[in-house]
Parts: structure tokens; C-alpha cells; sequence
């Protein structure tokens, strides 16, 4: 709630843009943040620096925030059609396309001198491809039915910036991360994507949703699995212990109840099983943290 002393029209319109920004759905921001202390951490050993945790919390909070903004700026006609968009600001008029583009600007801008105050020159190069993958993945949707493959990159792009603030170099380990979390991402979107499915085909929007059709639940079960195993692989290259294994195992047993929850392709069955891939990361994290930790 804002205080009563701000005036009601700037209240009306800090929550339009609050809501424009996703501030009150951190969803996104947590998928976005686990797969970041994934690369820290093991880039760190265990011990990441303060400033490089600060920088890439904060930056993956303005960085969504930004992502938010233009996926609703190239969405705004689109999304009147889709029952779970149809009231967002920009599309109901109550935030006009300049300012969704305008606080896209600013807060890559944020970003980007964050980076290049605090980390060194490697994250600054990879910053260039992070910006440009959070600026086209909104409109591939119009031209691919895989957008959650680029959703995935932009997602995962973080992993190797992280990385080399806090090592200074790239490794397999980070694009074995890279590669996990861009299959995760597809699979959880997908599912995000489920919940949309009849809309999209109405107006025209791709998504695997539709282009896995009726195997959608097979494909997001390979997907997961192959997750898992690569998440293995990076136990054993990192030559990490128990805790990080049973944190590999909690996020499998969470997939599984994934797809009891979209057994019947149900959009709030889809939805709760996209929501709950929060804690399947945070599964991970912490058995990493703590396998790190005791280790």
C-alpha cells in the first residue's frame, strides 16, 4: 500500500507501472534469481563476493522488471484477446507504449552501469547479448513457434555473466548451467503457455504450447529429464556431495508433481505447475549451498 499522503491519480498510476513491471508478481524474478546463485556460488566455491552478489541480485530484479515492460509494449494489441492479459495497464490504456519503452531504456540502463562500475570487463561484453536477448525474445512470437527457446537464453544469459564477474573466465561448468536452465525455462514456459493455448491460437500467437500439441506433457518430461541429468553432470564435474545430489533429486520429485498437476491440461492445473517450479530451483540452491558449505 502507498502511504495516504501521496495523491490518489500518482497512487493510480506508481501501481500501473508497479503492475506493468510484474512488482507484484516476483515470479519471475525468483526463476531468474536461483539459476544466478547457481553460477555465483559455484564460481565462488561457496563464498561469492558481496558486491557480486549485490549487483547480480539487483540486477536480475530490473533486468525482469525491463523484460516485463517491452514483452507488454510488443504484446499491447495481442493481449486484449487473452483473458489472463486483457486488464494489463498497457493494453487497458492506462500506460502509454512510450513509457512501457521508456522504463525498458532506463532500467537496462541501471543495469548496464551496474555492470560496468562494479564487474569486469568479460561481464560487460556478455552484458551486450544479455540486453539484446531480453529485447527480442517478446517479438519472436510472431515469427517462431519456439519463443521459449529464446525466453531461455535471456533467462539463462545471467549464468555466464555471473560467472565471469566472480571467476573472471568461462568454464564447461557454466554452459553445462546454460544448457540446463535453458531446457528448464522451455519446459516451465511451455506449461506457462498451456494456460494460454486456446487464446493464442485465436489471435495467432506460437508458442510450443501449440507446436507440441498433444505430446506437450512427453516433451516437457524429456525436457525435464534431460535437466536433471545435466544437473548431475555438474555435480560430478564440480565434484560436489550428497546435499547437492539430494537438492538435484528434490527438483526431479517436483517435476513429477508437475505433471500430476497438468495431467489434464487444465489452465490452473498449468499454472500451479508453472508456479511451483520456484521452489524446484530453490531446491537446488540450497542443496548446492549447503553440499558447499559442510563440504
Amino acid at each position: 500500500m502507498l502511504p495516504d499522503a501521496v495523491p490518489e491519480p500518482l497512487q493510480r498510476r506508481l501501481a500501473d507501472y508497479a503492475s506493468l513491471l510484474r512488482i507484484d508478481r516476483p515470479i519471475g524474478t525468483l526463476l531468474l534469481l536461483w539459476p544466478t546463485y547457481w553460477a555465483l556460488w559455484l564460481a565462488g566455491d561457496g563464498s561469492p563476493g558481496p558486491g557480486n552478489l549485490l549487483v547480480f541480485t539487483l540486477g536480475v530484479f530490473f533486468m525482469r522488471a525491463a523484460g516485463c515492460a517491452i514483452n507488454d509494449f510488443a504484446d499491447r494489441d495481442w493481449d486484449r484477446h487473452v483473458k489472463r492479459t486483457k486488464d494489463r495497464p498497457l493494453t487497458a490504456g492506462r500506460v502509454k507504449p512510450w513509457e512501457a519503452v521508456a522504463l525498458f531504456a532506463g532500467l537496462c540502463l541501471v543495469s548496464f552501469l551496474m555492470v560496468v562500475l562494479f564487474t569486469n570487463r568479460l561481464t560487460l561484453y556478455l552484458s551486450f547479448g544479455g540486453a539484446l536477448l531480453a529485447f527480442i525474445y517478446p517479438f519472436m512470437k510472431r515469427y517462431t513457434h519456439l519463443p521459449q527457446l529464446f525466453l531461455g537464453a535471456a533467462f539463462s544469459w545471467a549464468i555466464p555473466m555471473a560467472w565471469a564477474a566472480e571467476a573472471g573466465e568461462l568454464s564447461q561448468l557454466t554452459w553445462l548451467l546454460f544448457t540446463a536452465n535453458v531446457l528448464w525455462t522451455v519446459a516451465y514456459d511451455t506449461l506457462y503457455a498451456m494456460v494460454d493455448r486456446d487464446d493464442d491460437l485465436k489471435v495467432g500467437i506460437k508458442s510450443t504450447a501449440i507446436l507440441f500439441g498433444d505430446a506437450d506433457r512427453v516433451i516437457i518430461g524429456v525436457l525435464q529429464t534431460m535437466v536433471v541429468v545435466i544437473l548431475v553432470m555438474v555435480g560430478q564435474q564440480a565434484e560436489l556431495g550428497s546435499f547437492y545430489y539430494l537438492g538435484v533429486v528434490g527438483m526431479a520429485s517436483l517435476f513429477v508433481y508437475h505433471q500430476y498437476l497438468a495431467r489434464e491440461r487444465e489452465r490452473e492445473g498449468c499454472f500451479k505447475a508453472f508456479l511451483n517450479n520456484n521452489w524446484a530451483g530453490f531446491a537446488v540452491f540450497a542443496g548446492l549451498v549447503i553440499d558447499l558449505i559442510i563440504g
